[in-house]
């Protein structure tokens, strides 16, 4: 018997990004992250992450697409392949 290949749902929308819970991947990243730093240092932390999580969440929904990869590439965290420096203003193709 033939087997069937189609075992796995397709997704309805292929730019909808990744979801676990409500969080898309980079809030979840960051909730991660800031809940680790607060289960380690405590109450203050406990507040910054509460903080982080709600005006990231907030400013991320007023953004376009992309926001956190722009903003770690503008402060230099990260490279994108075949785009120039941030603060190269001129440069030829």
């Amino acid at each position: 018997m033939s087997e069937n290949n189609f075992t796995h749902r397709f997704p309805q929308y292929l730019s909808r990004p990744i979801q676990v819970l409500w969080f898309e991947t980079d809030e979840l990243i960051l909730c991660v992250f800031t809940l680790t730093l607060a289960l380690l240092y405590g109450k203050i932390m406990w507040l910054v992450f509460l903080i982080t999580q709600y005006f990231y969440t907030r400013t991320k929904r007023s953004q376009s697409r992309g926001f956190l990869r722009h903003v770690l590439y503008m402060f230099g965290f990260i490279q994108m392949k075949n785009y120039p420096d941030y603060f190269q203003r001129e440069f030829h193709e």
